[in-house]
């Protein structure tokens, strides 16, 4: 576009193609790459990079001292998200490479593998087809902050490292009772986690260097080597306590590598609250409206003033709130057959009776037209009280009427707008503007991989 003809008229389909297709995240992408493998002929390395379509297949980091039961978290996020698991064992034994051959031979000589040598392996290992494709989980790498450097320098950044934090004195505990499946490398405990099939029990094994001294040793090793790795990652680290049932760690860790991370994408919002009379939708979309600016669309708009409404400028530029309309699934398919399609949805979820609460105790003072409410904002004598008139709309009769309309509606609105967030609407109104702020500005996580 011409600077000099600014400012421009964008259509509104140009932002939400742009969402819809993730085309900044695209872009964004393929600048990586280019930048990290500075290929001499570009145009040939994007179409190449286009067709692989792997920007979002798992690319994790587990991290933790031993016994924290990395390994274990690292193998059920691998069979969950059906991704490649990459540990220093399966690098070392890896077939028909000549540099795993090498490591293996100086491993059987020094018992350690130099960081050169790992890193070598671990690049050759993610630059196979099925690494590519579906991802993959590094169990453990990398371990010192040289391996860190290198692997940045190869281009190889994960999106979501985690580590696991636990007192050394459970750690070491818990390393005596480790016991390991030579078939199917699957790791037991003694106490906490034995196999129910007689078959496994009587084949497991008991690891190399689980003494109280080794593992002692190996902790200590660790400690001085993490505080070196961890600040390589500060935006995408998340800090796990493995002191807690393992499955309890594991869905932890699920859920944070579904989370997609902010992203530096033009995001223009446009956000649709559901909610039952008096739930707070109102105030909630004020405050949306104050902070970001955005355009407070209100209920009583009509469907051909709504779209008059919404391809305003302001509209498609800043985006707006709207809260009391769609109120059933067909003015949601109109709303949608439109062309405006909210970006963020929000369901508060607020019970009877609070509801009851705040709506049928509100007054009004005939005389001065000043609203009161008969717990929250008392009339200040008993002049005014005596007077107070209650509104049709906020008899108990009419409020439970209203609500009764509102969820008869809303179970077909949340299957329509499947991304939608419900919020617990009965606690403090900045507290419920908090969640939806975080809603907002945070991406949707996701479903599935």
């Amino acid at each position: 576009m011409d600077a000099t003809t600014a400012p421009h008229r964008i259509p509104a389909e140009m932002p939400q193609y742009g969402e819809a297709n993730n085309i900044f995240e695209l872009m964004q992408n393929m600048l990586e790459q280019l930048l990290i493998h500075q290929p001499q002929d570009p145009i040939p390395f994007m179409i190449e990079h286009l067709h692989r379509d792997n920007d979002h297949v798992p690319k994790i980091i587990i991290l933790g001292p031993p016994a924290s039961g990395k390994t274990t978290i690292a193998m059920w996020l691998c069979k969950h998200l059906n991704t490649n698991l990459l540990t220093k064992r399966n690098l070392l034994g890896k077939e028909f490479s000549s540099a795993a051959a090498e490591a293996r031979k100086h491993y059987q000589r020094f018992k350690r593998v130099p960081d050169s040598m790992l890193i070598q392996l671990v690049q050759e290992r993610l630059s196979e087809e099925d690494c590519i494709r579906r991802g993959w989980i590094l169990d453990g790498i990398p371990e010192t902050r040289e391996q860190v450097l290198m692997m940045q320098t190869l281009g190889f950044a994960p999106k979501h490292v985690i580590v696991l934090n636990a007192p050394d004195s459970v750690l070491i505990e818990r390393n005596l009772g480790k016991r390991i499946d030579p078939v199917t490398k699957e790791i037991y405990h003694t106490t906490f986690d034995w196999p129910p099939e007689s078959e496994v029990q009587n084949r497991l094994v008991e690891p190399e260097g689980i003494s109280e001294v080794e593992t002692a040793q190996k902790l200590l090793e660790y400690h001085r080597n993490i505080i070196r790795v961890l600040p390589a990652y500060p935006k995408i680290l998340k800090a796990i306590s493995a002191d807690q049932p393992c499955v309890d760690v594991f869905y932890q860790a699920l859920t944070y590598v579904q989370t997609n991370h902010r992203s530096n994408a033009p995001f223009t919002p446009r956000v649709l609250l559901f909610g039952p009379m008096g739930s707070g939708k109102s105030l909630q979309a004020a405050l949306l409206a104050q902070k970001y600016g955005l355009v407070n669309v209100p209920d009583n708009v009509v469907m051909k003033v709504l779209k008059e409404r919404l391809d305003q400028p302001d509209c498609v530029q800043r985006g707006w709130v709207m809260h009391g309309f769609p109120q059933d699934l067909d003015q949601a398919h109109m709303l949608a057959s439109l062309g405006y399609s909210p970006n963020r949805v929000f369901f508060l979820n607020v019970p009877l009776e609070s509801i009851l609460e705040r709506l049928t105790l509100r007054r009004v003072d005939p005389v001065t037209g000043e609203r009161y409410h008969l717990m929250y904002k008392p009339p200040p004598t008993l002049e005014i009280q005596a007077r107070l008139l209650q509104q049709e709309k906020d008899s108990e009769e009419e409020v439970k009427l209203q609500m009764d309309l509102f969820y008869r509606n809303s179970a077909e609105l949340e299957q329509f707008y499947k991304q939608a967030i419900t919020l617990n609407g009965d606690q403090d109104p900045y507290t419920v503007f908090e969640y939806i702020e975080s809603g907002i500005i945070n991406p949707l996580p996701k479903k599935v991989f």
